[in-house]
């Protein structure tokens, strides 16, 4: 994301006003992950524990998702590489297994009230 200077100011001044370093391009890409994963975390509850399990547990390992991918993206710690890669795979891989719980019991319920 550019920052847009004002073009009134002077050059000198404008060439020294500090530009955003990866460090806060980390941190607003960061904040950014944890406010939609926090609003999709905020489901409306429907007495289904699994349902609302699943429910909200998707957001939530997306925003892992996402997150791991900043890491691998601005970390230097290969330690850290190494689990976020592993986050990457395994929860983008039980998201995938509780949308698909989703949408089979949304069939079920869907063949059972259509008959």
């Amino acid at each position: 994301m550019a920052l847009a200077l004002d073009p009134t100011l002077p050059k000198s001044l404008a060439l020294a006003i500090p530009r955003p370093g990866p460090a806060s391009e980390f941190s607003r890409a960061l904040q950014a992950v944890m406010i939609q994963m926090n609003a999709g975390m905020c489901i409306t509850p429907s007495a289904n524990a699994d349902l609302d399990f699943a429910r909200a547990m998707i957001p939530h390992h997306q925003g892992a998702v996402e997150m791991a991918k900043l890491e691998l993206l601005y970390g230097n710690d290969l330690r850290l590489r190494r689990l976020a890669q592993g986050m990457v795979v395994e929860q983008s891989q039980e998201i995938a297994l509780m949308q698909s719980i989703l949408a089979s019991r949304s069939t079920m319920l869907d063949t059972s009230v259509n008959p």
